[in-house]
């Protein structure tokens, strides 16, 4: 069984979400530990980019914090491989294709992979032209996460026939963040992503409370929340680690 698989078997996966290097990278490698001996099943780990275009004003302003510390993609790699050997937990990072092709595509999913990386999220990156990334992925047996948003459509099908780990649900219309009220139809999307692929489904922006994400639970096989982790970090500042690792497990109670 993938690393992947295995955190949506048998339960619900409460999916959280950190900015690498905000507010450095020694508190993100503890926030870490807390979030995986809290209940996290996978952990997002966002690598920051100047022009995060998917993300709403708080996770903008933890990608500025992390580049102004002079957080750089090498030094995440480094904080990886001490987390490894601590927890062998599901891992994804999550960035933009310029950071990836900056760094160069082979060598930055090779490296991920040896660093037992388990899947690739890139926002920016539409289905039709992730081919590119897709086949370096596969040929380093890592997971290129494909998103699905209210807006797919007629695309949601062949999106997720071709979906590898699992599928990100997007919530809302718009960029990430906290939301009071999500509106849209996500059991329809659901519904269909399921008649389509066998792989997991997880929903993500804008939950933030555990009533939310209960209700959401109830629609998919996990949960994604990061801007109220990442207001945390910008809060708690080097004390964030420990209201991060109470956070967690609230959010991962409301699921079981």
């Amino acid at each position: 069984m993938s690393n992947i698989k295995s955190a949506f078997y048998n339960k619900k996966a409460f999916i959280p979400f950190v900015t690498c290097g905000d507010p450095d990278l020694s508190i993100t490698e503890k926030i870490v530990y807390e979030m995986a001996d809290n209940g996290a099943d996978l952990i997002e780990l966002g690598i920051p980019f100047s022009d995060p275009v998917a993300e709403g004003v708080t996770i903008q302003k933890a990608s500025k914090r992390a580049l102004d510390n002079g957080t750089t993609t090498d030094k995440i790699f480094e904080m990886v491989m001490r987390i490894r050997k601590y927890t062998n937990i599901p891992l994804v990072f999550m960035t933009y294709a310029n950071i990836v092709f900056s760094y160069g595509s082979e060598k930055f999913i090779s490296a991920a992979s040896d660093l037992n990386v388990d899947g690739l999220i890139l926002p920016d990156v539409p289905y039709e032209e992730s081919d590119e990334f897709s086949g370096i992925c596969n040929k380093y047996n890592m997971d290129l996460i494909s998103l699905i948003a209210p807006t797919s459509k007629e695309r949601i099908a062949k999106i997720a026939k071709q979906a590898k780990g699992f599928v990100y649900c997007v919530s809302s219309l718009g960029v990430t963040g906290v939301r009071q009220k999500i509106t849209t139809d996500l059991k329809s999307i659901i519904t269909e992503i399921k008649a389509n692929t066998n792989i997991p489904a997880a929903i993500g922006f804008g939950i933030s409370t555990p009533e939310q994400a209960k209700n959401m639970a109830e629609i998919a096989d996990g949960l994604i929340v990061g801007s109220a982790i990442v207001k945390l970090c910008e809060e708690y500042k080097e004390n964030a680690p420990q209201y991060i690792g109470r956070y967690v497990k609230e959010m991962k109670k409301a699921i079981i």
